[in-house]
């Protein structure tokens, strides 16, 4: 690279614009490639263009002149991001990475090649081929792709519920029991070095599919959190590829540690390393586009993070409780700019950080009882 360096980045929803805010302390040019002309990050990026993510020629000729090309989503052009690659430019997650995490498929015989531990699961062609397997029963139905934020999933109980099933090549993925759902994000550098964020502890909303807060690190003890470190530092390995990697994982009530996903790039269950952690994730992002050396992800306090989700259908969005919650010490508002609301769409979140876990549980509580983002009243 020589001169300014120009990433180009697919995808302009919240992950991007907060990669933007922590990049603006640096002297880069951040170029954004988006289907929606008022994505979040049509404001602040230094070039904005709308067109398709998983149209090849779209993403080529968008990212001409960039010299190092990243994601914000997994929906895009693996086709384009290879051409980018054999062009010379730096493409973080490297194309054949997202080509297996694309599908889940690919994903879980991923884990399976390499003795990676994860639920009991089998590849099906569509529900016909259900009968077959009723020994994964009760289980867990997940498309191979298109998926998103709890989308594509479905339970299936046991056999009799076989013709509700969605139908077309899947995961059928056997339920385990679990105590906790925990989360690690892991930096690879270019070297092949690595580092990890502490463990975290992910609370479902149960209607909508969604983290509804976290808390870092994680409420289990040290050998959890070490084979949790561990398995997500084993993941990354195995992709051998530099860029962040973020592994959800099932802490099950028997206490084994399974990976569930990966995904390979900035990650819901990192967004309190903003204020919480020497370098953020979005900050680690950024050197292994630059070759920079790995950030410190160490934190110093406990901290957590609550997401701002709509509620109340949809309309020009208002926050409800700012003035509550911003009088709280250690909390930290980010709003993501989107210009509609709707019911289950992540709007922004709240992090905290605070001396004890007593006081990070005081303050979540409060967000989630003061806070809300709602349409706007006429």
């Amino acid at each position: 690279m020589s001169g300014r360096p120009v990433i180009a980045l697919l995808g302009g929803g919240q992950l991007g614009r907060m990669f933007i805010e922590n990049a603006l302390r640096y002297d880069v040019e951040i170029h954004v490639l988006d289907p929606d002309p008022n994505a979040p990050c049509s404001t602040i990026a230094d070039r904005f263009v709308q067109g398709s993510l998983d149209d090849a020629r779209t993403v080529v000729d968008f990212a001409a002149h960039a010299d190092v090309v990243g994601i914000e989503i997994e929906h895009v052009s693996v086709e384009a991001l290879i051409t980018l690659k054999e062009q010379g430019k730096r493409v973080i997650p490297d194309p054949e990475v997202l080509r297996i995490i694309q599908d889940k498929g690919l994903q879980k015989e991923f884990y399976a090649h390499h003795g990676i531990p994860t639920s009991p699961f089998v590849l099906l062609n569509g529900k016909a081929d259900l009968a077959a397997h009723d020994d994964l029963l009760p289980g867990f139905l997940k498309a191979r792709t298109g998926g998103y934020d709890g989308k594509g999933v479905m339970p299936i109980a046991d056999a009799a519920h076989v013709d509700e099933a969605f139908n077309g090549p899947c995961v059928l993925e056997k339920h385990v029991r679990i105590a906790k759902e925990l989360a690690v994000i892991v930096v690879r550098a270019h070297t092949g070095g690595m580092a990890s964020y502490a463990p975290v502890e992910m609370v479902f909303d149960d209607r909508l599919n969604l983290v509804d807060h976290l808390r870092a690190p994680a409420r289990v003890d040290n050998g959890t959190l070490e084979r949790a470190t561990e398995l997500a530092m084993r993941v990354a390995d195995a992709f051998g590829a530099p860029g962040i990697y973020a592994v959800e994982m099932f802490l099950t009530d028997q206490g084994e540690v399974l990976v569930n996903e990966t995904a390979p790039r900035a990650h819901n269950s990192g967004h309190h390393t903003i204020e919480a952690c020497a370098s953020s994730q979005f900050d680690q992002l950024l050197r292994c586009y630059l070759t920079w050396p790995i950030g410190s992800p160490d934190a110093a306090r406990p901290s957590g993070m609550f997401n701002l989700v709509g509620t109340g259908g949809e309309g020009i969005p208002e926050v409800i409780g700012m003035d509550a919650i911003l009088g709280i010490p250690g909390v930290h508002l980010h709003l993501y700019g989107k210009q509609r609301t709707r019911t289950g769409r992540k709007m922004g979140h709240v992090s905290v950080v605070a001396p004890d876990e007593a006081s990070v549980d005081a303050a979540l509580a409060l967000i989630k009882a003061q806070c809300r983002i709602r349409p706007r009243l006429a």
